[in-house]
């Protein structure tokens, strides 16, 4: 079941969503009720946890996985540290044990085989929650 804030007659349709968006998290968790008050308080990632937002990031890593299985980089563990440290070069080499013009490599090559820049914050926050979704340490 899913249950939606209180709402008053004016805002039944708004809350018949909430009721709907409420009841799909509720069938994804396996859970007999979930508020919708509920979702909002929590974090974001058990919502990673549906299969098409599964496909989207397999999807979305593929080609660095790809790349990574010919033994001629590790360019997900090294987008992984460097958006974990919010694009610090230093912290993010040091994390993984490479020196920071190797990790600027990486992350052009990165942007080379996606097509995408990773100045763009979408572009960032898009990956970050792939590699999230996946849930795989690389």
């Amino acid at each position: 079941m899913g249950l939606s804030a209180p709402a008053g007659p004016s805002a039944a349709a708004a809350a018949y969503k909430q009721a709907e968006q409420a009841l799909s998290v509720a069938r994804r968790r396996g859970r007999a009720l979930v508020e919708h008050e509920d979702l909002a308080a929590g974090s974001v990632l058990p919502l990673l946890a549906d299969d098409a937002v599964r496909a989207f990031a397999d999807g979305m890593l593929r080609a660095l996985r790809e790349h990574d299985a010919t033994g001629r980089g590790d360019l997900v563990a090294s987008l992984r540290a460097w958006l974990s440290r919010h694009g610090q070069w230093d912290a993010a080499a040091a994390d993984l044990g490479v020196h920071r013009h190797t990790l600027r490599y990486r992350m052009r090559r990165v942007e080379e085989i996606l097509g995408r820049s990773l100045d763009d914050p979408d572009v960032r926050m898009e990956l970050w929650l792939a590699l999230k979704a996946t849930g795989r340490e690389e």
